[in-house]
């Protein structure tokens, strides 16, 4: 079973691109497997990235009017010059909602692949987009992340390993993972700057094109969407990025803030 990250090829760049950011042996990329269409009415902060030829290849989420928190293998799939993020669109084949371009890019200074934590990135963009927006996660929401506790992860991906990408967005409820379970399903596993979540049988996930969308407890943003092996695999939960670990700590004064 190959690695995955959850983000969708959108050119050659991106396909070689995947070759090199390997997590591990055996992680994917994720949309959402067992879950249901939402409206984006109900997630009006959810957005998706595509290049300038309209190719959706990951997600993210409005936590300013113009920045979205997404992850850093999605910042950078593609060049900043031909970035668009789509906010407001229920259905990828309509025109509705609003676009932006991306006017700069953060990247935690540490990253460098999914499985080796950091996978978080913002972009700020060239115009904003006016609609809700989802509040990151702090030290002081360490209680969302309890083992059992209940969150949802959104986003337009395959709803299938190896199937069809998803039109609408999609979501699914599923638990969090504990810390322990978590690092026995996978030896890369670190729990300061990732979270899993997941059913110990499988089922519902996020799949390829969801990386860099949100799991959510409630309007909260607790993890973004980062590896996996498969899609929805039995003893294989999702990986997400932890984001109350980047609680106030990223970026300085020649750097955007990764929380504004």
């Amino acid at each position: 079973m190959a690695t995955r990250y959850r983000r969708a090829a959108v050119a050659v760049i991106a396909l070689l691109a995947a070759t090199l950011f390997v997590p591990a042996a055996g992680a994917t990329q994720p949309t959402i497997v067992g879950g249901d269409e939402v409206s984006i009415r109900d997630y009006p902060y959810a957005v998706f990235l595509t290049d300038r030829r309209g190719g959706q290849f990951c997600g993210g989420v409005l936590v300013e009017q113009d920045t979205v928190l997404t992850a850093a293998h999605c910042a950078q799939a593609v060049p900043r010059a031909d970035l668009v993020v789509v906010g407001g669109r229920q259905d990828k084949r309509t025109e509705s909602g609003r676009t932006s371009g991306v006017e700069s890019i953060w990247v935690h200074p540490e990253y460098r692949t999914p499985g080796s934590g950091n996978d978080i990135a913002t972009l700020t963009l060239s115009r904003m987009l006016w609609y809700p927006t989802a509040r990151p996660a702090t030290g002081a929401d360490a209680g969302l992340y309890t083992a059992g506790a209940e969150a949802t992860v959104i986003g337009w991906g395959r709803t299938a390993d190896g199937g069809p990408r998803s039109n609408t967005l999609r979501g699914a409820t599923l638990p969090i993972v504990s810390d322990q379970d978590c690092g026995q399903a996978f030896r890369n596993y670190d729990p300061t700057t990732m979270v899993c979540a997941g059913l110990p049988e499988g089922g519902v996930d996020a799949c390829t094109g969801d990386s860099g969308g949100p799991l959510l407890a409630g309007t909260t943003v607790i993890g973004i969407v980062s590896w996996g092996v498969g899609c929805g695999e039995p003893g294989k939960p999702g990986v997400y990025t932890r984001v109350a670990h980047y609680d106030g700590r990223i970026g300085d004064s020649t750097q955007p803030r990764l929380f504004p």
